[in-house]
């Protein structure tokens, strides 16, 4: 029976994350992400699909952030009708995800399509609804860490922690053929250890394949302790000033982090008491989350929690629901806080933030995560001198400050020590025979599968619908 990966999305790029794993006729989706970048990009690729959505028998899910779950209601428009399989942190924060993706596809074609009508220029629609993301999560089905079960004839999975948000797993299927059992390691994306809310990865023993992400490939993070010392630098800086700090964050996790380490900060009074605003609906939501799903947590995290002590809630911070709120932040000059999505300012609030504060020169962009080519967020990052936003070109007079030490994936030192811990040899399977660089720019992955070929390893970086052979 052969066994073959189809490496749909996330291959040599960062967003899409989307791998079909064939066993015979049996066939599992790991992942369905959405491509994130220019928007004639963005509808092209998430509309295309070089496979059958209906044959799909199962689909596991890593995590939920977008761009590994952010397709799926258009799979389902498009005939999926599968189980989607992923733990209960999972599938309760995809629910939130999904229909924030939908509502906000909906107000960016709205604004965008005003202005193509007063230049005649054709109108776009969403990719799906916020009414079509919410019947998405109908069909998943929650699993505990370290549970195996039977997903699909003949394939058996299991969810171990990742590391990298709540809920988050890495996947491990084990593939039943007639010779043997076939396993494959499915990680990515793979968080860091010691995060301040997060367990460690966990790492799966006696792998043949394995598909690694490859984001920071060729780069080391700084110690995410140095996180909270940038931090008070950069917003000291711009408040004394009389700025805003614009802070592009991904809503989920990131966010959180933010506010535990502004929290940190403002208990030991390191930085001025500014107004914080958390312009996002789903701020309120996810952080009853992170309290309902305790057992996603670190222990340090469980116990503040449990006495009273949430790291969370801040006196100064406020959560912003209604657009006439969001808005009302343009006209009001004091210095503050602005926490708001997307993490890559492709979409969503943080759009508007920037197109009124980006000139002025007092202001600061803080880039607290990954900023994927192409987009937005990379070019304020690169410092272009101008920047378009809705189709407007700004200049780019705010200060730019990036910290590199929040990232959630693991750098170049962590992902060869997480492979090191795979290499072992167990009756369950291995060894490693051959590992499948993903999720990450072609010039990460190389350098990453150079340093692995180095030390012996058969490293293969796929093309985006490029099928292997698994033997």
């Amino acid at each position: 029976m052969p066994v073959k990966i189809k490496f749909l999305g996330g291959a040599k790029t960062v967003t899409g994350s989307s791998h079909l794993v064939s066993a015979g006729n049996t066939e599992v989706l790991l992942d369905g992400g959405l491509f994130q970048g220019h928007r004639d990009a963005f509808y092209k690729i998430n509309t295309t699909f070089h496979y059958n959505p209906r044959t799909i028998k199962a689909m596991v899910l890593s995590h939920a952030h977008i761009d590994h779950c952010g397709n799926i209601p258009n799979l389902i428009k498009q005939g999926l009708r599968c189980k989607i399989y992923t733990t209960s942190a999972t599938k309760d924060l995809a629910d939130l995800m999904l229909v924030d993706s939908g509502k906000i596809q909906e107000e960016d074609v709205r604004y965008v399509n005003k202005i193509n009508r007063r230049m005649n220029l054709p109108l776009r629609k969403a990719l799906y609804t916020a009414k079509e993301a919410s019947r998405a999560t109908k069909i998943f089905r929650s699993i505990s860490y370290n549970q195996k079960f039977c997903v699909a004839k003949d394939v058996y999975a299991t969810i171990v922690d990742a590391g990298h948000i709540l809920g988050s797993g890495l996947v491990i299927l084990d593939i039943k053929t007639p010779e043997k059992i076939l396993r494959l390691g499915y990680a990515v994306d793979l968080g860091r250890k010691n995060l301040p809310l997060l367990g460690d990865p966990v790492v799966p023993k006696g792998l043949d394949y394995l598909i690694l992400e490859s984001t920071y490939g060729g780069r080391l993070h700084r110690p995410i302790d140095e996180a909270q010392s940038k931090l008070r630098e950069a917003i000291s800086r711009a408040v004394n000033r009389g700025g805003k700090v614009l802070i592009p964050s991904f809503t989920l996790e990131r966010t959180q982090e933010v506010i535990y380490f502004l929290n940190e900060l403002l208990k030991e009074k390191l930085i001025p008491s500014v107004p914080i605003y958390v312009d996002s609906p789903l701020a309120t939501s996810i952080t009853d989350l992170f309290k309902y799903h305790l057992d996603f947590l670190n222990e340090k995290t469980r116990q503040a929690i449990s006495r009273g002590d949430n790291p969370f809630e801040l006196l100064n911070l406020r959560f912003i629901r209604e657009q006439k709120e969001s808005k009302a932040l343009n006209t009001d000059k004091r210095p503050m806080i602005i926490i708001a999505g997307s993490g890559m300012c492709e979409s969503g609030r943080i759009l508007h933030h920037l197109q009124n504060n980006i000139e002025d020169t007092r202001n600061m962009i803080l880039v607290v995560g990954y900023m994927a080519q192409d987009t937005l967020g990379r070019k304020i990052v690169e410092k272009a001198p101008f920047v378009k936003i809705f189709g407007v070109e700004y200049e780019l007079n705010s200060e730019v400050v990036v910290i590199n030490a929040f990232s959630g994936h693991a750098d170049q030192t962590e992902l060869l020590e997480f492979v090191s811990g795979c290499l072992s040899v167990s009756p369950l399977g291995g060894p490693l025979k051959r590992i499948f660089l993903v999720h990450g720019e072609l010039e990460q992955s190389k350098t990453l599968a150079d340093i692995l070929t180095q030390r012996g390893l058969d490293v293969y970086i796929p093309d985006k619908d490029e099928e292997v052979l698994l033997n």
